[in-house]
């Protein structure tokens, strides 16, 4: 197949650029450096050294692997780059990374919320429109999340559910309670997408993904300059990721209040494997479709009591000390969340409890002289001053 990556320098982006080479695929990334920027400016950096531009990492590649893979540095929001990318390249799949995935940094300020939306959901109606105008046979896999679902009282299906009022039956899209105004551009998208596939005939799987850690795949791990990046700062890093590097370093687990929110969570690994169980398996013209994309569930304070164990396992002594949370959400909640749709297609869940102490603790261990301590600590708060 011809597969497109969009966001192709990312933390998923690169590894799943390199999955699909590895198996024989003409792959093309397109990337236009967005969060290297936002990561430049706020003083920090990925943990794991970046071997350069995608030029650099995709030369390494082909010296390792002998495959190689093309890329467009631009931006989807520029109509000409991505209906120029769309025309020559004339993709079978478009995998979907390619937007600015930070809670945090939407939540900052009038500015960074508007172009958090902009460019997210501006970026993806380009790619629509490119899909609808040269490739309308595409299959888009987009990176979606289980935070549109936000924590209902009620189990969250996969995508849609089916309402029974005043006697008649009709299944819906299901209802969205988006935590963030990042949340919110994702809602938009999904919304966006589920109409080009009614109205356009186009054919989409939304990957709604819970959190992903790891640092380790297959092909990462062939070689030092393959690494995928790893952030663990306030703004773009996860409390798994914030938690295993305060562990390593000797900083205190900062739990977010009482530490009962719950989400999904699924290995880096697992993440790859469901983009590719989505490609080989689409879905039907004018089908869109929802999987519901995580293995494991935790709440954050399960997350710190795993860390503080697998650290003792390999001689760190951890502290946990609660914060106030910076965040308005509820902190104890009800949350049971449907995820068969990709475990029927045959993925096989890496867990936690499994991979902790080898692919999170024991690689950040390699660089913990790059750790910026002081980008770690929460600086947004999700109410407005005044």
């Amino acid at each position: 197949m011809r597969i497109l990556i969009l966001g192709g320098d990312g933390y998923l982006g690169w590894p799943t650029a390199l999955r699909f080479s590895r198996r024989g695929h003409e792959v093309h990334l397109v990337d236009n450096y967005l969060r290297r920027r936002l990561l430049a400016a706020d003083g920090t950096d990925s943990l794991t050294p970046i071997a350069g531009d995608l030029g650099a990492r995709v030369a390494a590649w082909e010296q390792v692997s002998g495959r190689r893979i093309t890329f467009t540095e631009g931006d989807l929001l520029d109509w000409d780059v991505t209906r120029s990318v769309f025309a020559s390249f004339r993709p079978d799949a478009v995998v979907h990374y390619g937007e600015l995935p930070s809670a945090p940094y939407s939540m900052r300020g009038r500015q960074e919320c508007v172009l958090t939306q902009h460019n997210n959901v501006v970026g993806t109606l380009n790619v629509l429109w490119a899909m609808e105008e040269i490739v309308p046979e595409a299959h888009l896999i987009k990176l979606g999340t289980m935070g549109e679902y936000g924590t209902p009282n009620i189990s969250i299906e996969e995508g849609f559910i089916e309402i029974a009022h005043e006697g008649r039956r009709d299944l819906l899209p299901y209802p969205k309670q988006p935590g963030s105004l990042y949340h919110c551009s994702k809602v938009h998208d999904s919304t966006n997408i589920h109409f080009a596939c009614r109205v356009w005939g186009l054919r989409a799987t939304d990957l709604n993904q819970g959190v992903v850690y790891g640092i380790s795949t297959d092909e990462c791990d062939l070689d030092e300059r393959l690494v995928t990046r790893f952030d663990y700062d306030e703004t773009f890093g996860t409390a798994l990721n914030r938690f295993c590097v305060q562990a390593v370093i000797g900083h205190p687990l900062t739990v977010y209040g009482r530490g009962g929110q719950t989400r999904g969570f699924l290995n880096i690994r697992d993440t790859l494997r469901c983009v590719e169980l989505a490609a080989e398996n689409p879905p039907e013209p004018g089908e869109y479709r929802v999987f519901n994309q995580f293995t494991e569930s935790f709440s954050v304070v399960e997350l710190a009591e795993l860390v503080q164990r697998a650290g003792k396992e390999i001689g760190l002594e951890v502290r946990i000390e609660p914060i106030d949370n910076p965040r308005v959400e509820e902190e104890e909640h009800y949350y049971n969340a449907k995820h068969t749709r990709l475990l029927d297609l045959g993925l096989e869940p890496h867990l936690l409890s499994e991979t902790l102490v080898e692919d999170m603790l024991e690689r950040i261990r390699r660089y913990q002289d790059r750790v910026i301590e002081d980008a770690i600590m929460p600086r947004t708060r999700w109410r407005p001053r005044g």
